[in-house]
């Protein structure tokens, strides 16, 4: 009688065991199935670019003669189009960037030293650079450097003369930051320092004659922003 009973209770430690093992593989065969969580989709900053910008920009000029050396102050607005590439390698960005510039930067100087009438005064009308740039990218944020070359007019001018209106090719210095904004477009905001060197003004038009040559030093300083579409 005793071997009965122990063999039924084997026979039922069985079978449950059995029942427990079989629930279990029910609940994993009809469980819901749990969704993947998205991947993280980093920005890219590769591709062609266009856009516009304005700012404005502050520096010194500066007219030499035999008679002496006049330096002043400029300012003014500035504002035109930029195009570019940028190219991304792993977190680094390599990019080249041109743009064209109107300009309002101007400064003038009283009578005194190499001024021999009412006064001297230096224009930019417009003003170009065209640099590399290299980035460092943060997701949606990219901080860069850049350089490359400047080019603009230098108009020097004292009263009653004829002046003198100079094509020159210079460098630019500086940098900024860029952010993403929704879907292609960009916006940045950047500082330049941009030497266009200097430019010679004959006897007679920038000063007496007997003053000599007039040499017109002119550089400044661009801060500006900008908004970009990428293709």
């Amino acid at each position: 009688m005793k071997r009965f009973v122990l063999a039924g209770l084997g026979a039922l430690a069985v079978l449950s065991m059995a029942g427990a093992a079989n629930a279990a593989d029910l609940s994993r065969r009809h469980a819901m199935p749990v969704k993947a969580e998205p991947a993280f989709v980093a920005y890219n900053w590769t591709g062609l670019y266009v856009g516009i910008n304005g700012g404005a920009g502050f520096g010194t000029s500066r007219f030499e003669n035999l008679l002496g050396t006049n330096s002043f102050n400029t300012s003014g607005g500035l504002v035109g189009g930029t195009i570019g590439y940028n190219h991304q390698l792993g977190a680094a960005v390599f990019g080249v960037e041109g743009d064209l510039d109107w300009s309002g930067i101007r400064g003038n100087t009283g009578v005194g030293g190499a001024c021999t009438t009412t006064g001297c005064q230096t224009r930019n009308d417009w003003l170009g650079t065209a640099r590399g740039r290299i980035g460092y990218a943060f997701n949606r944020f990219m901080p860069y450097v850049t350089g490359g070359a400047a080019f603009g007019n230098i108009k020097a001018s004292a009263d009653g003369l004829a002046g003198n209106n100079t094509t020159r090719v210079g460098y630019a210095l500086g940098g900024g930051g860029e952010f993403a904004l929704a879907g292609p477009w960009t916006a940045k905001l950047e500082y330049l320092y941009v030497d266009l060197g200097k430019a010679s003004c004959p006897a007679g038009n920038c000063a007496a004659v007997g003053a000599g040559t007039t040499d017109v030093n002119f550089h400044t300083n661009v801060v500006r922003a900008g908004v970009n579409y990428r293709f």
